[in-house]
């Protein structure tokens, strides 16, 4: 938001500069950003002076040029070449004198001593469009013959300059979201040093004329609409702003529209209270009704966007049809138009619910819906009201013709908060005395209603939607007083923390470590995603989804429950940029809901998980003259996840595997716990409905690894030391014929099975499918390693432990030697 400098100081009598003033208002809480000088004519017209024409002739090289004389109060004319039709001697006008910077739109020249057809011209006379002080380019600007001579064109037509101070307001802090209350911060920083106060320009002198334009209102939906007031004004003149309430708007980065408009928007950004003006005569039925109108209903909006209702949407009606989308946007048809001669003048206070999810809907962002999403003051739509009122008359004339209507059926009261005296010290870590704490409440419109030796008891306004608790009447406290203000402490306090052997940080750092050393990239996901990417889920059903009330946007609805879809937005961004082959790894927590028992604790229907994720997609590596072009593979995957899962003591003979296919992965293996049965970690092949749906290319393979229960399991971890073997390994390798749908995870465990004392490892390394090989079949090249701690190992016992082995997998597995 934008305040302007000169604004600011019509509500405060203050000497700080705009540069002490973002030192002090940053330290209050309103954050500046920037700081830019404004004039209400570009550059000023700095370098332009006014001058007189002494002479006018014929340039003797150019039918079209005139070469001429001015006067401009120097020692001597400056000689200066014109090609205005109009220009003649005698004349008053305004001159760009040598190195002078003129601009037209976003360009921008300097005026240079220069010969034009052979004779000097040390100038130049201006049109009006030249130094932004109108459109016509006919000829030269011709003064009244009273302008004096070598007056600067600044001061001649009264530039104003000032300054534009860009407020980074926070979500909370819409009570500063107005030049009313950016002052009231200031003053009660500045009131703890000396005497002042900000003022809210008089409506003492509103009163109303007649009778003759009275319009009713009904709120239809005063759970929407806490409070709605409006008045008319009839007679008045459509025109263009007064300059100074232009240049007031053009200096916040407004264009003005007309009188009626800019007055609106002026008393929005002075008090903070969004007010819309309707055609009174546009009021079909001389009724206004606020209500929502049935779902599907068509509305066109001041942008002459056709837009569709929803049923939630808040509306200000006549008596048969929408005219305002309220709080929001106002629509084409009755807004106020250069015809318009009687308006509706509305100030309201709306549900900021309402407001955000309307917006959110349409996809708009308006001065008003950002001051009525975060909470309107109540108490100052009438003020705000009767302050535009008065200004209609002043500026565009007319006559109030009713009284103002006031629905507030229920008034808002202020918030009941109890301070302790021993709370405030605590808390901001300073004794700042009873008496300095109740003068920065009372600059903050902060009631005390009642004071004790232990502390007060208060009223905050509602206009403070973020003061509800003591901390943050504390919060209010502190930044008024200063956070510079509290000194830092001349010693340190410590404690010292058991840390358990298991500290999940370091696990943590433990497996990132590992990855990037890998080549991965970690990123990091929003833990808000579109609930789209759980409809007609079976894997990760819809019904599950943690839900928000009221969501930033159609794409922030819902919590994930898994780092997949992040994931893969992430791999297509990348792939999108030319950066297809990708190794990534994300830490994040996904969440679930279970809504089991509607009587039983809510919050236990909600669960929490860390996961990591890994993805890996396009070429292995990088291809050059030393290394062919290849792809990544499932099983380079899988041996990244399985060297993560045996670090923490998770190796493969600890867990189960199991092969698995669903919507989100065409195939995949699930690693679980052998007792418990407890699942650790998933890896699978994107399926390739799901990357059409991000429109990625490649293949891409996915770990799933549950953070959690990997944490819970290695504190079950034993680190044993054993001597190194003096005894040789023997290898032996078998090449068996196997069904298809084998696993080698079957050989695997069936191995240790029959040899539970010798057998130290079984490996596979090589699968062969082709010629020679039956229809349905398939070749493992499976080696088993071999080793007695106590002695070596001779043939007779390798053989027979190689035959038991034999037997056994062409009994439970029909596997044949090859």
């Amino acid at each position: 938001m934008k305040i302007s400098y000169k604004w600011l100081k019509d509500y405060i009598a203050t000497d700080l500069t705009p540069q002490q003033l973002e030192g002090v208002l940053t330290q209050t809480g309103l954050e500046i950003g920037s700081i830019e000088e404004v004039e209400s004519i570009k550059g000023g017209l700095r370098g332009l002076v006014i001058g007189e024409v002494l002479t006018c002739e014929k340039h003797p090289n150019s039918d079209h040029l005139s070469k001429t004389t001015v006067d401009l109060g120097t020692e001597a004319p400056l000689p200066i070449v014109c090609g205005a039709p109009n220009v003649a001697a005698g004349q008053k006008v305004v001159v760009a004198t040598v190195g002078t910077k003129l601009y037209s739109g976003e360009d921008e020249f300097v005026i240079k001593r220069s010969k034009i057809r052979g004779e000097e011209s040390q100038g130049m006379i201006c049109a009006e469009d030249e130094i932004g002080l109108g459109n016509g380019h006919d000829g030269i600007m011709v003064l009244p013959a009273d302008a004096l001579v070598g007056t600067p064109a600044n001061e001649y037509f009264k530039v104003e300059s000032d300054y534009s101070i860009e407020v980074d307001l926070t979500p909370n802090r819409i009570d500063g979201a107005s030049h009313i209350g950016v002052a009231r911060d200031l003053a009660a920083y500045l009131k703890q040093e000396k005497d002042i106060a900000y003022t809210k320009p008089s409506v003492d002198d509103f009163k109303v004329d007649d009778h003759s334009l009275e319009i009713p209102v009904e709120v239809g939906t005063p759970e929407a609409c806490p409070r709605y007031a409006g008045v008319t004004i009839s007679g008045i003149e459509i025109k263009e702003s007064p300059e100074w309430l232009q240049n007031r708007l053009k200096t916040i980065g407004l264009n003005p529209i007309n009188n009626v408009v800019d007055i609106t928007n002026y008393v929005l950004f002075e008090t903070g209270q969004p007010l819309h003006a309707f055609d009174a005569d546009k009021i079909t039925g001389n009724k206004v009704v606020v209500k929502t109108l049935a779902a599907g209903t068509k509305f066109v909006t001041l942008d002459e966007t056709e837009r569709e209702l929803h049923e939630d949407d808040l509306m200000i009606c006549n008596a048969q049809e929408g005219m305002c989308i309220g709080g929001v946007f106002g629509g084409v048809q009755s807004g106020v138009q250069d015809t318009t001669r009687n308006i509706f003048l509305e100030s309201a206070c709306f549900d900021p619910v309402y407001i955000r999810k309307t917006a959110r809907r349409h996809g708009l962002n308006t001065d008003a819906s950002f001051r009525f999403e975060r909470g309107t003051d109540p108490n100052g739509v009438i003020y705000a009201l009767k302050r535009a009122a008065l200004l209609i008359k002043e500026i565009a004339g007319g006559k109030i013709s009713s009284e103002i209507v006031d629905r507030y059926p229920q008034p808002i009261e202020d918030f009941k908060v109890d301070v302790s005296y021993t709370n405030i010290k605590r808390l901001i870590g300073k004794d700042l005395g009873a008496e300095r704490i109740k003068l920065i409440l009372e600059g903050l419109e902060i009631k005390i209603d009642s004071e004790t030796e232990a502390g007060l008891s208060l009223s905050v306004p509602p206009y403070r939607v973020d003061v509800k608790r003591e901390a943050d009447v504390v919060e209010e406290i502190l930044r008024i007083y200063g956070y510079n203000n509290v000194e830092t402490p001349t010693k340190v306090n410590a404690s010292l923390q058991y840390s358990a052997l298991h500290d999940p940080v370091k696990i943590r750092k433990l497996m990132a470590d590992m990855l990037t050393a890998q080549g991965f990239n970690e990123i990091w996901s929003n833990s808000l995603t579109k609930a789209s990417y759980y409809e007609n889920g079976e894997t990760y059903k819809e019904e599950h989804t943690v839900k928000l009330f009221n969501p930033l946007s159609n794409d922030l609805g819902v919590m994930r429950q898994t780092l997949l879809f992040g994931g893969l937005e992430a791999i297509a961004y990348n792939a999108n940029r030319q950066n297809a082959d990708l190794r990534l790894y994300e830490f994040g927590n996904c969440y679930f809901y279970n809504n089991k028992d509607q009587a039983s604790d809510r919050l236990k229907n909600y669960r929490e998980e860390e996961h990591l994720a890994i993805f890996i997609s396009g070429d292995k590596e990088k291809e050059s003259w030393t290394t062919p072009q290849t792809g990544s593979s499932f099983f380079q995957l899988k041996s990244y996840a399985e060297n993560l899962l045996a670090k923490m003591g998770l190796k493969n003979d600890k867990l189960n595997l199991e092969s698995f296919s669903n919507e989100l992965f065409s195939e995949g293996l699930t690693y679980s716990t052998r007792n418990g049965n407890k699942k650790i970690a998933e890896i699978g092949i994107v399926h390739p409905k799901l990357r059409k749906q991000f429109e990625i290319e490649n293949q891409v393979y996915m770990a799933d690894l549950a953070i959690d229960t990997i944490i819970l399991e290695q504190k079950n971890n034993k680190t044993l030391f054993a001597e190194l073997p003096k005894y040789p390994e023997v290898r032996r390798d078998l090449a068996l014929l196997l069904n298809k749908g084998v696993p080698f995870g079957q050989i695997r465990e069936l191995a240790f099975k029959v040899e539970r004392k010798l057998l130290r490892s079984v490996d596979l390394f090589d699968v062969y499918e082709g010629p020679g090989i039956p229809e349905g079949k398939k070749s493992y090249a499976v080696s088993f390693t071999l080793r007695d701690d106590e002695k070596t190992l001779k043939d007779k016992q390798i053989d027979k432990i190689m035959q038991k082995l034999i037997f056994q997998f062409d009994k439970e597995l029909d596997a044949k030697l090859r």
